[in-house]
């Protein structure tokens, strides 16, 4: 049973259908991710599954229950964190108070604890500045930190919209060392990534989305290799 499953989910804006009938399937364990310009429906996807957008047709189901139309609050409660595009920082809170809002459900001190400093492991730079206050960060820091938000409230699906969208190389190459370690360690990932590139060698199985409907999918490796995703994606 796949953990997360979208089955013929149309999504719309007022009148204009900007998901049209997919099928997506992420494994417990997967990185997955979603490929495809702009307007193509990722981000409504991503929206769509976390209760932020209700679905005009079709089921979101995540680990055998439907889950759609349901309240975000209670949807993140099941263990789904979406890192948003934009990143979504709290800007007058500290490195340290945003880390612990993402644990806010959480009632196991330690654990937070422990997990705080796991943080702080996989991104030094948050630790050497944890008293910073997040609007002072640059872009790349505060995308760090909202994974990290994220990842404090130890999710079984976590999402990502775009994470590298508007940094500098070595800091997309540095998020992408941590969504791999990430996925190493055993959570599972859908990732929607304007880099088709990065995001397909980072993952297992990828989804190429165009006008709201998916028009390729298979292994990361075969997609990559695909003439059509080359021609449109990688620009070759």
């Amino acid at each position: 049973m796949s953990l997360l499953a979208l089955e013929a989910l149309h999504v719309s804006y007022g009148g204009i259908k900007a998901v049209k009938g997919i099928d997506v399937t992420v494994d417990e364990g997967e990185l997955v991710c979603l490929i495809g310009a702009n307007g193509a429906g990722k981000t409504t996807t991503l929206k769509a599954i976390t209760g932020l957008l209700h679905p005009a047709a079709g089921r979101v189901m995540y680990a055998g229950e439907e889950i759609s139309g349901r309240k975000s609050f209670e949807i993140a409660r099941r263990g789904l964190a979406l890192v948003p595009e934009g990143r979504g920082v709290f800007p007058q809170l500290t490195i340290e108070e945003n880390l612990r809002m993402g644990a806010y459900a959480r009632d196991d001190k330690p654990g937070v604890a422990q997990d705080m400093e796991r943080m702080f492991s996989l991104f030094p730079r948050l630790k050497e500045r944890r008293a910073q206050t997040a609007g002072t960060l640059s872009g790349g820091e505060q995308q760090m930190l909202a994974i990290g938000r994220a990842l404090m409230s130890r999710p079984k699906l976590l999402l990502l919209d775009e994470p590298s969208m508007g940094l500098a190389p070595l800091m997309v190459e540095k998020i992408f060392e941590v969504i791999r370690a990430v996925s190493s360690e055993g959570v599972t990932l859908l990732l929607v990534e304007q880099n088709a590139r990065l995001a397909l060698e980072a993952s297992h199985r990828g989804y190429v989305l165009e006008g709201g409907t998916v028009t390729l999918s298979g292994d990361a490796k075969s997609l990559l290799g695909n003439p059509q995703v080359r021609q449109a994606y990688l620009g070759e």
